[in-house]
């Protein structure tokens, strides 16, 4: 039986991993949740901390966006089977011009997360079925709006420090990812078309490629 950890992106839950289905007989799934980060923690402290909900050898580690730096630093206290990040970055070169722009400056520090706690007020203005829709998926997928986390995680996010990743990473990006732009990344399968959300609306891809990535 081959166990994989799923890591969701920033401010994100368990539920984006709802469609992802492997083979039962062959792979367990065990969907991770985010962790309110301590006073001052490091990212890497952080990350020692989460190893505590492995709990079996050799596991499969997937990461998506935030999620996808965080397994990495993961990945560096452990023995794992395969290391798999999507829609992220294996880098801090790997950064938009945008976010680089941010971490030079600071403006990490002034970033309006608070805005992401107000989702439940934007509901009750929202106009128009396809707003309403996007509103909806909001509310149903980005759940974490603690503003301890949110803002240690867009900090954490901006400032890592990772200049070369592990040989054996294997990033998984779609081509049409408006945040992390697909021109940044190199080295990774693409995914035509894929959004920074395809973990959802990419899914029949990953449920038909994944097991052939885990166990090439």
């Amino acid at each position: 039986m081959i166990h994989v950890y799923l890591m969701p992106g920033m401010a994100a839950n368990p539920s984006i991993f709802e469609y992802i289905k492997l083979p039962k007989e062959r792979y367990t799934l065990q969907a991770l949740s985010w962790k309110i980060p301590e006073p001052a923690e490091t990212l890497e402290h952080y990350a020692q901390r989460m190893l505590e909900e492995i709990k079996e050898p050799d596991p499969v580690l997937l990461g998506v966006s935030f999620g996808g730096v965080l397994v990495q630093e993961m990945a560096k206290f452990i023995k794992y089977k395969k290391l798999i990040i999507v829609s992220s970055v294996k880098s801090k070169a790997e950064l938009p011009k945008r976010m680089r722009f941010c971490r030079a400056l600071g403006l990490y520090r002034l970033a309006p997360v608070s805005l992401a706690r107000n989702i439940d007020t934007l509901a009750n203005y929202a106009i128009g079925d396809r707003l309403k829709h996007k509103v909806e998926l909001y509310q149903k997928y980005l759940s974490i709006t603690d503003p301890v986390y949110l803002n240690w995680a867009l900090e954490q996010m901006l400032c890592w420090e990772q200049t070369k990743s592990k040989k054996d990473l294997i990033h998984i990006h779609g081509t049409s990812d408006p945040v992390f732009p697909y021109r940044y990344i190199d080295n990774c399968i693409p995914i035509p078309g894929g959004t920074h959300a395809m973990i959802i609306t990419k899914c029949k891809w990953f449920n038909k490629n994944l097991p052939k990535i885990i166990e090439n």
